[in-house]
């Protein structure tokens, strides 16, 4: 890290307007574009897809995905 230390939310932020997969508690995947997040992990995904074995369940279009049910956020 170049000496200095980053914050999860540093990293999440690189990730803004960027594809990337929210897993929540119920073993459910969401893959969309990060638009927005909060200090809770509230997320905001547009052109939202939910996953199942990697593969495509259903279009959502934009969702918001309550932070404490994040349980892993995947990105690139």
């Amino acid at each position: 890290m170049n000496g200095i230390q980053q914050r999860p939310l540093d990293a999440l932020d690189k990730s803004r307007d960027q594809s990337i997969v929210v897993e929540v508690r119920d073993n459910k995947r969401y893959r969309g574009i990060l638009k927005a997040f909060d200090l809770n992990i509230n997320i905001v995904l547009e052109d939202a897809e939910e996953l199942e074995d990697g593969a495509l369940v259903r279009k959502l279009g934009t969702i918001f995905i309550k932070g404490s049910s994040v349980v892993l956020i995947l990105t690139n």
